[in-house]
């Protein structure tokens, strides 16, 4: 978000957003996981059905990551993210049948969250806001193969041959259309994804691990025209986070041979790294193969302070895949993307751009571009 010196009609306006938020979150009131089901067996999707909305589960989202050159050398990473969230509220009416149904009624939420990683500029930008699925704010929806999510001025459609995203904020915009290269890749267990040791901890995950990109890219009234490569991510569950973890490192990687690699650790709060950590490792012909906590060792080289929250983060890796005889430097293309939540969240995460080098198989020489994820270092996850 750019820097400003508000005014003081500004800091009125940001308060009362601050205070209409936590009254919108308050009476809402997120529901628990008891309310749902639970992710306790193999997802065995069927796309393009499964890019689709899935409201029989507590929370869920739609993550898309990337980087972008322009026609003059400008390089960008880009993030547009909506999650979803099962409320209590349409239930509880429910439960009071002579009480008058609102307009404003809602058992879903959702959150947008988008930013710009202006690297030639060395700029961080970022947007957040929360909508209820009432009165046409935001939703999520399908018709005849194409299915669409959007809140906030920002929306994805998907069919099975593009994905377009379109985002609208304050600071920036963006219009790109993302073409799969590879089909969609199931996580773990044919999609049973397991972030915890307990029945239920865990999720249905899949990924496009490569979309080409065209598009526009605008910043301070300048419009762009650029191209690059992206990841979507989507992923839905029922349960919170075990209480165990204090949060979650994840990569996603794309290299030069036209390979991609995840990998998300799940993160103790004595700080090491729990055997439930995982990944995937997609080749050339997008034939995935699984990767377990084992296969993979990742050692923190550097640290960033963020200025803002005064969250630690790290900043520089090495990452070692033993199966794939995979050793690469994970490198920030920005050390502030810290992605900060007041209109809707109020989580604080470390969301970014960043670039791989080192040697693959036989010291082969390998590079690529990705993102990177680091949650949890200010205190606090996602629901």
């Amino acid at each position: 978000m750019r820097t400003m010196k508000p005014d003081r009609a500004d800091i009125n306006f940001i308060f009362a957003m601050g205070f209409l938020a936590a009254v919108v979150f308050c009476q809402l009131q997120i529901a628990s996981a008891a309310d749902y089901p639970s992710v306790s067996s193999p997802c065995n999707f069927s796309f393009p059905r499964d890019h689709a909305s899935h409201p029989d589960y507590r929370i869920e989202w739609w993550y898309y990551t990337g980087n972008l050159r322009a026609e003059d050398g400008a390089r960008y990473g880009f993030q547009l993210t909506f999650f979803r969230v099962g409320t209590v509220q349409a239930h509880k009416e429910r439960l009071s049948p002579g009480k008058p149904s609102s307009a404003w009624r809602a058992d879903q939420v959702f959150v947008v969250h988008a930013a710009l990683s202006d690297i030639s500029a060395n700029e961080f930008l970022h947007s957040d806001k929360m909508s209820r699925a009432a009165l046409g704010l935001a939703g999520a929806g399908e018709s005849e193969g194409r299915f669409e999510v959007f809140a906030g001025g920002c929306n994805a459609a998907i069919t099975p041959s593009l994905h377009r995203l379109r985002a609208k904020t304050a600071d920036f915009s963006f219009s790109l259309d993302l073409a799969p290269f590879k089909a969609p890749v199931a996580h773990g267990d044919s999609g049973w994804s397991i972030k915890g040791e307990g029945p239920g901890e865990g999720s249905c995950y899949y990924s496009v691990s490569r979309l080409e990109v065209s598009g526009n890219v605008s910043v301070g009234g300048r419009q762009r025209r650029v191209r690059g490569t992206a990841w979507m991510d989507h992923e839905f569950s029922s349960a919170p986070l075990n209480p165990r973890f204090a949060g979650w490192d994840w990569f996603g990687l794309q290299f030069s041979d036209g390979s991609e690699l995840m990998v998300y650790l799940m993160r103790e709060k004595n700080g090491k790294y729990g055997p439930v950590s995982s990944g995937t490792f997609v080749d050339r012909q997008g034939k995935p193969a699984r990767l377990f906590a084992g296969d993979f060792r990742l050692q923190t080289l550097d640290t960033w302070k963020s200025p803002h929250s005064g969250a630690l983060y790290p900043s520089l890796w090495l990452l070692e895949v033993i199966p794939l005889d995979l050793r690469i430097k994970i490198i920030p293309n920005l050390a502030d993307q810290e992605m900060q939540t007041p209109r809707s969240t109020h989580v604080t995460y470390w969301e970014g751009s960043v670039r791989a080098e080192g040697s693959g198989a036989q010291g082969r020489a390998i590079d690529g571009e990705g993102y990177a994820e680091l949650t949890g270092y200010d205190g606090a996850v996602l629901f």
